[in-house]
């Protein structure tokens, strides 16, 4: 069984940063680990998503050279790093771990954490 446990969230200016942390217990070496996030009125969708290997790193293009996934094997913790936050950024983030590899549907995760809120304010 794996667990998953989200922190890093608040409220922060537009340009500002956060850095979002995702707690892991169990094991979860085999697994993928993704980033979502969920606007009011909006579907869950893809943010980031990377293999504990480092080597399958995949960004949506709204987050590209903004946001960065990196994760600490020594903690069993995956992070997004989130720089020049916009306001469209403003969602419930979600941790995901799955056994199917990188994949951009949310249906394809095992697991799940309970999410963290981010408000951007312009």
């Amino acid at each position: 069984q794996v667990q998953l446990v989200e922190s890093g969230g608040g409220l922060v200016q537009a340009g500002g940063s956060l850095r979002l942390s995702c707690a892991a217990s169990g094991r979860t070496f085999n697994y993928a680990m993704g980033w979502f996030r969920q606007a009011p009125g909006k579907e869950r969708e893809f943010v980031a998503g990377d293999t504990w290997s480092g080597l399958n790193t995949q960004y949506v293009d709204s987050v590209k050279g903004r946001f960065t996934i990196s994760r600490d094997s020594t903690k069993n913790t995956v992070y997004l790093q989130m720089n020049s936050l916009k306001s469209e950024d403003t969602a419930v983030y979600y941790c995901a771990a799955g056994r199917r590899g990188v994949s951009w549907a949310s249906s394809l995760y095992d697991y799940w954490g309970q999410g963290t809120q981010v408000i951007v304010s312009s």
